[in-house]
């Protein structure tokens, strides 16, 4: 494991920590509404429903949280002996070193940016739904047929401006928020359940054919698991936030799993609502901007869909927020760690929180409002090839954990979770990437792949000599507060991997 640094190695590389602040009920707000996002409001009739029908998307909803859920048992694996900020990014350190590392927390970093800019292009279509073309001014130009306007890049910016302020400021005043909309958004689904169930139109009838047509029933559910990485990819926010839990990180298992299947069935029942007011093929047919919207103004009457927006704005901004949390988390670690530049790690004084790390995602995400609603599809397939890729590396340090530690109680039933946790990725991964694949992405997703790649590629480049400067022993300090932490791989093996 190499030698202890002496004390004076250690005051060189001063360690920042966030303090203890967050309680269950805010952990759990945070995740879920992580995990109940603009999608499942958006989605249903854009792209579950045609591509899937009801019955494959519920078939594909359900598998992909049990799935999800075996992920997050090979996330709790970790949580207890690993309980700082960072996540699967620090995970990946501890089963696969540097390299796996970075490769790790780059991923995540793609992934969560594109949830805050999809969250963020989504109360775009929510305002055009509610006040039409009322406050559309300043045509600026037009991207794959969609308008962008000033007044829209204007008001967008402005939300993610008091996002980054919030949590310039401190993770108290962002949780308490985030327990609020989590609440908002509950009752809002439940509201739109009981109205659809009892409409005067509403049968199961409506949901023929159950399946997408012109598709087999395996290829329908195929299109919506492979989504279901990025659907579920909120319980990932528990890990990321585990340095500052004021309670014991065993109880982040509950919280992850409770979080998966709340998900799920909020998920399903949106999508039910929506293909069971009339028959969903004819809802589809009439092509409307915003079918969930549209459903809610039936049952309802027009204020129907004004009150709708009050959980849709609950989720979009629970997702915003969500992962702003812990996209700066993210790139905390990594940069008090020396992955990335220092800039990133540096706490405020007042409030404690990686105020460097909030500025720069708040300057990254206010790029989206530029590309409007084309960005959406090409955002969903990208996040989820990063989401399912820190996955893998979770998965596969959970299992190497438990192959050291056999006289844990999980280690038997664990290891062959974690495997399973491990191969799901893959078969994620492989849908998306693979051509022939009825769910590859396409040439703008590869795009914006490649650019990330390289990007990351040029951080990496960068900080390989210090990275290769840096004993284990400290590396170890800076990324788990332990100078003799516990890892999973040859030390040299992983100086040989940075060389």
């Amino acid at each position: 494991m190499g030698d202890l640094p002496e004390k004076h190695e250690l005051m060189e590389e001063a360690r920042e920590a966030l303090a203890k602040t967050l309680g269950p009920t805010e952990v759990l707000a945070l995740a879920l509404g992580a995990i109940v996002g603009w999608g499942c409001f958006m989605l249903p009739g854009i792209t579950f429903l045609p591509n899937a029908g009801p019955l494959g998307t519920i078939i594909a909803f359900f598998i992909g949280a049990f799935f999800q859920c075996i992920v997050a048992l090979g996330y709790s694996f970790l949580i207890k002996p690993y309980p700082v900020a960072g996540g699967a990014f620090v995970y990946a350190y501890a089963g696969f070193g540097s390299k796996g590392a970075f490769i790790c927390g780059w991923a995540l970093v793609l992934s969560y940016v594109c949830v805050i800019a999809a969250n963020a292009t989504a109360i775009i279509l929510l305002v055009r739904f509610l006040l039409g073309e009322s406050i559309q001014f300043g045509h600026l130009y037009t991207v794959l047929d969609w308008d962008i306007y000033l007044s829209e890049v204007g008001y967008i910016t402005v939300i993610l401006l008091v996002f980054g302020y919030m949590n310039f400021r401190g993770v108290d005043a962002a949780s308490a928020v985030q327990v609020f909309l989590a609440f908002a958004l509950t009752i809002g689904v439940l509201v739109l359940t009981i109205g659809t169930a009892t409409a005067e139109t509403a049968s199961l009838d409506n949901l023929q054919p159950l399946f997408a047509e012109n598709r087999s029933a395996i290829a329908c559910v195929m299109m919506v698991l492979a989504l279901t990485p990025w659907l579920y990819v909120g319980f990932d926010t528990i890990p990321q936030m585990a340095e500052e839990f004021s309670f014991s990180p065993g109880k982040a298992r509950d919280l992850m799993l409770l979080s998966i299947i709340c998900g799920a069935v909020i998920y399903a029942l949106v999508t039910l609502c929506v293909a069971g007011l009339i028959p969903y093929k004819e809802l589809l047919a009439a092509n409307h901007d915003w079918a969930t919207g549209w459903v809610a103004n039936q049952i309802f009457g027009r204020w129907g869909g004004v009150a709708l927006a009050v959980p849709v704005l609950a989720a979009i901004l629970t997702g915003m927020n969500g992962f702003f949390m812990a996209t700066t988390r993210l790139l905390f670690s990594m940069g008090r760690s020396k992955f990335l530049p220092g800039f990133f790690s540096e706490v405020h004084p007042k409030y404690n929180t990686a105020w460097k790390s909030v500025v720069f995602i708040t300057a990254l995400t206010l790029i989206v409002p530029w590309f409007g609603r084309p960005a959406l599809d090409w955002i969903v397939a990208t996040s989820s090839i990063g989401t399912a890729l820190a996955y893998l590396f979770a998965c596969l340090t959970a299992r190497k954990y438990l192959l050291a530690h056999p006289e844990l109680r999980e280690s038997s039933w664990g290891k062959p979770v974690c495997t399973l946790g491990a191969i799901t990725s893959l078969i994620c991964i492989g849908l998306l990437m693979i051509p022939s694949s009825p769910v590859a992405i396409n040439v703008p997703n590869w795009a914006m792949l490649f650019a990330w790649v390289a990007l990351g590629a040029i951080f990496f480049l960068g900080k390989q000599q210090e990275l290769l400067s840096i004993p284990h022993s400290t590396m170890r300090y800076l990324l788990f507060g332990k100078a003799d932490q516990e890892v999973l791989f040859d030390t040299m093996e992983d100086d040989e991997d940075i060389v």
